[in-house]
């Protein structure tokens, strides 16, 4: 059956999500590529909040949205919806090591309401848990920005139907769990003092060299909450995505999110 998405992706919004995109790339890669001398290096304590642009860049885009008719306000009321889904959930995985089911909303939302909405809604409920549970911090624009590509990419997949539409969206959640940790794993790695050398950030080293310290940073760090995250959103999709993507596009129908029907004047019948 044919969906029409909760948030269509107009020119502004296109824009304001490929602009924050560009920035998020930069404010996540910049280790990679800063040279030794570079006023970012020599500040490295300081370069996360200089990166804290992303946080209106992604409301931003819900903003935009308005401007070009890509959101209404049945729209921004699933968004609140989902986004409240999202800020319930997070807390109850505090503590417990990978134990976080938010990505299978986000994923799910994504998927059943388009790309567009995925996006602001990875943004919107991880900025609203953050508030929530007083987890605003220089991790916060990295952390929307890493769950707005979850979203994103969920609404971007092909297209199937059935079972195999839940074995994609499956296999989605397991690599979008993995991808999350290994990225925010970026964002705080090159600041990690007293690291052993083979996982160590080299400032000016070659590309490669901090890839592969990169990766194996994340294997020590990283993969004890990456497993048990994607293992839960594999589990979780598989035994309840297909009732919840029906109900999600059960919505999305009665709520037509289409554009508005336009009506003329008849002409004198003949």
């Amino acid at each position: 059956m044919n969906n029409s998405p909760a948030l269509r992706l107009g020119a502004r919004s296109f824009s304001t999500i490929m602009a924050t995109s560009l920035v998020g790339l930069i404010a996540f890669g910049w280790p990679l590529f800063a040279a030794p001398s570079s006023s970012v290096v020599a500040h490295s304590t300081d370069a996360p909040w200089l990166f804290a642009i992303i946080v209106p860049l992604m409301l931003a885009v819900v903003v935009s949205s308005f401007t070009d008719g890509g959101m209404d306000a049945k729209a921004v009321a699933m968004l609140g919806v989902l986004a409240a889904v999202v800020a319930v959930l997070r807390p109850l995985g505090g503590g417990t090591v990978g134990i976080e089911p938010i990505w299978v909303v986000l994923v799910l939302g994504g998927r059943a309401l388009g790309p567009g909405f995925g996006f602001a809604l990875g943004a919107v409920s991880l900025f609203a848990s953050a508030l929530i549970t007083g987890g605003v911090g220089p991790w916060l624009p990295f952390q929307m920005l890493a769950a707005a590509w979850v979203g994103l990419g969920a609404g971007l997949l092909p297209k199937f139907s059935g079972r195999a539409e839940i074995l994609l969206l499956a296999g989605y959640g397991a690599v979008a769990s993995f991808a999350y940790g290994l990225l925010l794993n970026l964002w705080f790695w090159p600041f990690t003092a007293d690291l052993p050398e083979a996982v160590a950030y080299v400032p000016g080293a070659a590309v490669g060299e901090n890839l592969v310290s990169w990766f194996k940073f994340t294997v020590v760090t990283s993969l004890g909450y990456d497993i048990p995250r994607a293992v839960l959103t594999v589990t979780l999709i598989l035994v309840a995505g297909a009732p919840i993507l029906n109900a999600l596009r059960r919505v999305s129908r009665r709520a037509v999110f289409d554009p508005r029907p336009a009506f003329v004047t008849a002409g004198p019948r003949q």
